[in-house]
């Protein structure tokens, strides 16, 4: 037994996975009190932020039906919540004794379900119909307070049989909000208690949380208790979340015959799936449940069904219906894309699982994100996965940012499973990534935590880079998309995708060996022509036979508006007909439009609820004379600026942020603390428009700022957020943005300016035109290269230009002469990116600028080296060795020309010559001891023969037994460059089938391989060493050492992106 400072414990009452309940005294005045004790010394942070939830909450709350809280206390790593004692023990403890079914605290439900119960009695149904009525009005209460408890169950029901007091407690994952919106967990994390939980607290249901939730959670208690099980039961979770969304629970009646048909219809509608089917209203349900009891007390019989339920059911609150409307066919079309790529083998039209995309096409707030969330409940069934991201419209220059969201979301899921599960993941997604996992934490960080700390990448040349990275995400895509767990992917606002999110589109959806997966991406069609990317991206594959389909979603139809508009009001066809025109003329059927516009007439009470004749009343003559907007975005606009100024401020800040932004960054550019920038953001959350995505903020709410970083929030819709940047002057933006910038420079620490590099200088870039300083102007010319760098890493070529371009100009008139470092590096890099993205013309004049100005033979030579591979990337390979010749040439490496053929010949002998000079008294393996090259000409030199050789090997063949030897000789002369091991490489080809001296080739190109291996690391070559050694092997020695070598060649030049020479292997 524990030692708590100042109580004395009497008893252990009851233990949880989390914590453990005592009952005892408080020494100073003998006090009854219950302590609840978490279990750990060292408790998780949703651990804490749950505790210190419960004791603000429940310490607010006043209520007779509520458990009193007396305090938080804390002792060395102790944390105790006290909490009235009034001697009552929970629902689950004394059932048994009752008399209401059977439990024991000792058996599983299952276990519970084999025990054979004694028929119900009459004074049975009467003293559940007491009890009931009782949590009905405490709950009614509670709901009163703006409070959803999101856990009722049995163990949260305390009663005192002595005195009839009865009480609500555990309040530790109750919320203040109005709604909110659950996301896609492991069915083991969800919040509350499984076996209790309603369908649209599961998160896979496309269904906001409002109060409802409660009467779910209490309908499955009243099944508890009047049959003695819970509905559903299974020991796989998910499984357990299926049934509550989708299976029908059995009839009482089947468990218990004696329970009256009516009270089962009353704990049935507390447990329908859809919550417009459930009680409205505690009050609601209190009243049917009081009229049962009033007739059985007045001895009249509950046979059949007595009267209608429901009948004074009206909550009062408005609420608009979260189905679907006139989307019954794009829901069935997209639910068999699903069912094809899940279930290839029940789709005979249907390749084995191969991957498709879905489109969604249709304007702004036409609902097709609603749409698409229907996915969920199938998914379930079939244990799939579902990971979303979203491109934002205020940064498009930010690499695959849709792609990185919804990795990133993906593996914070994989994080939730359990230990063995986790591993397996591990174990598979490094499999899948070999030693390139680096590449993909990049830009998805989460992944780190899944697999672990990578080693970084060795660098490659740029195609081979963008070879590897798509290769790695390809393989980690097919990973994840199993057959025992299908993945859909929705990826919204696809015409604010950038170029390089587009290319991983290409090559996903043109894998035929990636099964089990579903693209889902949504599109606003009026935005995108026959010229936009992403029109030309889909016109590419559809020609490369991708499977694309295309849903087009339409604004609601005027008897789409209407049925909503009866459902939310409750009324009929006829009586709303005249709303509906008004509503129709407003909004034009658009669905986003239509609910916020019915919200607006609500909140301006132009729409408001008559108790006395339970029904809603409208003014239309009101409603015409308040002029409301026509436009959605204004509309939101006018509802924002009827918030506190503070609350606007805040908003406005977030929408220059991105659609989703955390709290840190917030706060800072706020300039008030964590806490502070809450309370201002606050209103925001309560109204619905900004959505919290976990549960940090209430820890920072509490106490800290520590947690800011790990509290995200995101706009419910990017109208809303267009609509907080509507607020600033256009005449401000760009010095707000420019301000927001800096703050965020001169508060991220040089270790981490990296990860933050592209939200910094995005802020930079919108108000670059304000900068007057000359220094801070080259700062941000800096920032540019460094975005760009970042950008070219990740294969993002045109993000990449798009950083570099804005460089430039920011230097000024004499950039070459003032800032020369910056203004080469930006013309060589974007010069080069231009390449990369196909746009050659323009690599030329910026290459060519560069070589130009370039103040060093050193600087001339980077530019030489980036022409030479692009010639041979382009197959014009005697350009490359003219150009190599020139960059020699700079070094006083005297060469031939192309054109001199006699003198190449000459040159060649000479050079053969003096090699076998140099090897005079050496053997081969001799050269593994000369030391490191230091000679920093001979190095360049070195370098680009290497990178020309492969257009000499092609282009002219001839040339190549001049350029070997002479690597072969400078090696021996200057020592070991990182390149040599291409030249000893070469050299055992021209050994070989020039010369037939097959034992020195092979010697030659075992040492070359060594060196690349052991001490002139250079994983860029290593492919091309590797391919050769396996091919010398085939001459010496037994043919199945050298198919494992050739292997070995593919495997390495796969990780390398050196597609070429894997090819060969």
């Amino acid at each position: 037994m524990i030692t708590i400072p100042n109580y004395q414990i009497i008893k252990q009452i009851y233990e949880s996975a989390s914590s453990r309940i005592y009952r005892g005294l408080r020494d100073q005045d003998n006090q009854a009190v219950i302590l609840k004790v978490l279990k750990t010394d060292y408790p998780s942070l949703l651990e804490l932020i749950r505790y210190r939830q419960e004791y603000d909450i429940t310490r607010s709350l006043n209520l007779p039906g509520v458990i009193k809280m007396y305090g938080l206390e804390k002792t060395e790593n102790l944390q105790v919540l006290i909490l009235e004692d009034f001697g009552g023990e929970s629902i689950k403890r004394w059932l048994t004794d009752l008399g209401f079914g059977i439990w024991d605290l000792g058996l599983t439900d299952r276990q519970a379900a084999t025990i054979e119960k004694r028929p119900f009695q009459p004074t049975d149904i009467l003293a559940f119909l007491s009890l009931a009525i009782k949590i009905a009005d405490i709950l009614g209460d509670i709901h009163a307070a703006h409070l959803i408890h999101k856990d009722i169950n049995p163990s949260n029901i305390v009663w005192n049989p002595d005195t009839n007091q009865l009480k609500i407690v555990d309040f530790g994952i109750s919320t203040r909000l109005s709604r909110e919106n659950p996301t896609l967990k492991n069915p083991e994390v969800l919040e509350g208690t499984l076996s209790y939980l309603s369908p649209e607290q599961t998160g896979r249901m496309n269904r906001t949380l409002d109060y409802r939730t409660d009467f779910y959670s209490l309908g499955v208690t009243f099944y508890e208790l009047l049959t003695g099980r819970v509905p559903f039961y299974s020991d796989d979770p998910l499984e357990l979340v299926h049934c509550h969304i989708a299976k029908p629970p059995t009839s009482l009646y089947e468990h218990n015959p004696n329970v009256p048909v009516i009270i089962s219809d009353i704990v049935m509608k507390l447990m329908a799936k859809n919550v417009e089917d459930r009680y409205q209203s505690a009050l609601g349900l209190k009243t049917d449940l009081k009229k049962c009891l009033d007739k059985l007390q007045a001895s009249e019989t509950l046979h059949d069904r007595p009267f209608e339920l429901g009948q004074n059911d009206f909550s009062g609150r408005f609420q608009i219906p979260q189905k679907l409307y006139g989307r019954d066919e794009a829901i069935a079309t997209l639910l068999q894309a699903f069912e094809r790529v899940a279930n290839p083998q029940n789709s005979p039209d249907s390749e084995e699982g191969r991957c498709e995309m879905m489109l969604v096409a249709g304007y702004s707030g036409v609902g097709k994100s609603a749409l698409v969330r229907e996915v969920h409940r199938p998914m379930t069934a079939r244990h799939g996965y579902f990971a979303f991201g979203k491109f934002d419209q205020y940064q498009q220059n930010i690499p695959y940012s849709a792609l990185s969201q919804a990795f990133n979301e993906f593996c914070h899921y994989l994080l939730s499973e359990n230990r063995d599960q986790l591993a397996q993941w591990q174990e598979h997604i490094l499999t899948a990534v070999g030693n390139n996992g680096q590449v993909l934490i990049d830009i998805i960080p989460a992944l780190a935590l899944v697999i672990g700390a990578q080693q970084a990448v060795p660098p490659v040349g740029p195609t081979e880079a963008q070879n590897r990275f798509m290769l790695v995400f390809q393989n980690f895509v097919k990973a994840i998309s199993q057959k025992e767990h299908p993945l859909v992917m929705f990826i919204d606002d696809w015409q604010w995708a950038d170029s390089a999110s587009l290319n991983v589109l290409k090559m996903l959806l043109t894998d035929p060996d990636l099964h089990y997966f579903l693209l889902i991406g949504a599109y606003r069609d009026n935005e995108v022509d026959a010229s936009h990317p992403f029109a030309m991206t889909l016109e590419a594959l559809q020609k490369q036979q991708a499977v694309i389909n295309t849903l087009k979603l339409d604004n609601l139809s005027y008897q789409e508006v209407n049925a909503l508009i009866v459902d939310a009001l409750h009324g009929d066809s006829a009586s709303v007909a005249s709303l509906t025109t008004l509503v129709y003329d407003k909004t034009l059927g658009n669905a986003f439009f239509t609910t916020e516009f019915l919200k607006a007439l609500y909140e301006e009470e132009l729409l408001d609820f008559d108790f006395d004749s339970q029904a809603w009343y409208w003014d239309l003559d009101q409603i015409r004379l308040k002029g409301m907007s026509n436009n959605v975005v204004e509309l939101m606009v006018d509802k924002i600026q009827k918030f506190p100024l503070e609350t606007q401020t805040v908003l406005t800040l977030a929408a220059c942020v991105g659609s989703q932004f955390d709290l840190q960054i917030l706060s800072l550019i706020h300039k008030h603390s964590a806490k502070s920038t809450l309370e201002a953001l606050w209103q925001g959350v309560v109204e619905g428009l900004i959505l919290p995505l976990d549960e940090h903020y209430k820890l920072v709410e509490a106490e800290t700022n520590s947690l800011a970083k790990q509290s995200h929030f995101k706009f419910q819709h990017d109208r809303i957020q267009q609509a907080a940047y509507a607020l600033i002057p256009e005449e401000d933006r760009a010095e707000l943005h420019l301000e927001i910038g800096r703050l965020l420079l001169n508060n991220t620490q040089a270790e981490d300016l990296a990860e933050r590099i592209f939200d910094i200088v995005n802020q930079l870039n919108a108000g670059r035109t304000l900068i007057t300083d000359e220094t801070e102007k080259v700062r941000l010319a800096d920032l540019n290269l460094q975005a760009g760098k970042k950008a070219k890493a990740g294969t993002a070529y045109q993000t990449a230009i798009n950083y570099l371009a804005l460089g430039l100009p920011l230097l000024g008139e004499f950039a070459w002469e003032q800032h020369y470092a910056i203004a080469f590096e930006l013309h060589k890099e974007q010069g080069e990116c231009e390449f990369l993205s196909g746009n050659f013309d323009d690599s030329d004049q910026l290459l060519a600028l560069a070589l130009e100005k370039a103040q060093s033979k050193f600087d001339r030579a980077e530019i030489y080296v980036i022409k030479i591979a692009q010639l041979a990337g382009q197959g014009k390979y005697y350009d490359a060795a003219a150009t190599m010749i020139k960059a020699l040439n700079m070094f006083d490496m005297k060469v031939p020309t192309l054109d001199q053929t006699e003198a190449q010949q000459q040159a060649t002998t000479a050079e053969m010559a003096l090699y076998q000079e140099n090897m005079t008294n050496r053997h081969i393996s001799d050269l593994w001891q000369l030391p490191v090259m230091q000679d920093e000409a001979m190095k360049v030199c070195s370098r680009i023969i290497a990178i020309a050789i492969d257009s000499i090997v092609i282009g002219l063949p001839e040339l190549l037994a001049f350029y070997t030897a002479k690597m072969v000789n400078m090696s021996i002369q200057y020592g070991l460059s990182p390149f040599t091991p291409v030249g000893y490489t070469f050299f055992a080809v021209i050994l070989s089938s020039g010369f037939k001296d097959y034992t020195r080739a092979y010697q030659f190109s075992a040492l070359a391989s060594q060196l690349n291996q052991e001490k002139l690391i250079n994983y860029g070559i290593r492919a091309k060493i590797s391919n050769t050694y396996a091919f010398l092997k085939l001459l010496r020695e037994d043919i199945n050492a050298s198919t494992e070598s050739f292997r070995e060649t593919y495997r390495i030049g796969v990780e390398g992106g050196d597609f070429v020479y894997a090819g060969y292997a």
